[in-house]
């Protein structure tokens, strides 16, 4: 018996680490291909880069880029107003932080929206034939943990990821125009446990201040890993940053 719930309690603690893990690999490839390469063109990706970017984000999220990024631009382009998809300054933090999927959602499913902001973001056949299928995604990632670690472990990792992954994001559409430093002249925040938690997103007042900058940290103190990979993918040839982040986010602040 003894034996059999040490296995067990070992079975948990390796799910909530592949969960984890899962959501760490999850938030990257939001953060560097979703966010910074797709939605604000501040990256450019080769095709295998690009490929695999896609394929991740369908097996631990499901999420539909067009989607995605015609919601988050529509963000951009009505800031904490009336018409900002998942405004604190309109709904109030927690109602935000609570809710942020079931808005996100709402938005997502608005056809117009995704028309006018996803314009340049034609739907691909693989898009049409695999990626919009969300709920194919996430089983079939579901079922490779499974396979890889067990079905306990699996179910564990997968509970832990969901729910860190949501609260995550949901955290920088409420959190991050809430509480926290405002060093330019913008309704985001910035705050560094968030942005260790989100490889970068965290920095929500300097990306604000320059959203076409590939990089979301602007001092020496500020910690952006989704930069990290960013650099690392140039190095290797698999991407390529459209504009110094340097001489955009001076450009885009006048200095």
């Amino acid at each position: 018996m003894l034996l059999s719930s040490q296995g067990l309690l070992i079975q948990v603690l390796l799910g909530f680490a592949a969960g984890v893990a899962v959501t760490t690999l999850a938030n990257v490839c939001t953060t560097v291909y979703l966010h910074r390469g797709i939605a604000h063109r501040a990256i450019r990706f080769r095709r295998p880069a690009d490929v695999a970017f896609r394929v991740v984000l369908w097996l631990t999220t499901g999420i539909r880029v067009r989607q995605w990024v015609a919601v988050h631009r529509k963000h951009h382009a009505h800031t904490d107003t009336p018409d900002d998809p998942h405004s604190p300054a309109v709904h109030g933090w927690w109602a935000v932080q609570r809710g942020n999927y079931r808005m996100y959602r709402r938005a997502a499913r608005d056809a117009d929206l995704v028309a006018k902001y996803a314009r340049d973001l034609p739907p691909t056949r693989f898009d049409r034939l695999v990626l919009d299928r969300a709920l194919v995604g996430l089983g079939l990632g579901i079922a490779i943990m499974a396979i890889a670690l067990g079905p306990v472990t699996a179910l564990v990792a997968a509970t832990v990821h969901i729910n860190y992954y949501l609260a995550a994001s949901a955290a920088v559409n409420a959190i991050g125009h809430h509480f926290g430093r405002r060093p330019y002249a913008n309704s985001a925040t910035n705050l560094q446990w968030l942005a260790f938690l989100t490889a970068g997103e965290g920095l929500h007042n300097n990306h604000h201040a320059a959203p076409t900058s590939a990089k979301l940290s602007h001092r020496w103190y500020e910690i952006d890993p989704g930069w990290w990979v960013v650099r690392g993918l140039t190095l290797l040839g698999l991407a390529r940053v459209r504009l110094d982040p340097r001489r955009t986010r001076l450009a885009q602040l006048g200095g």
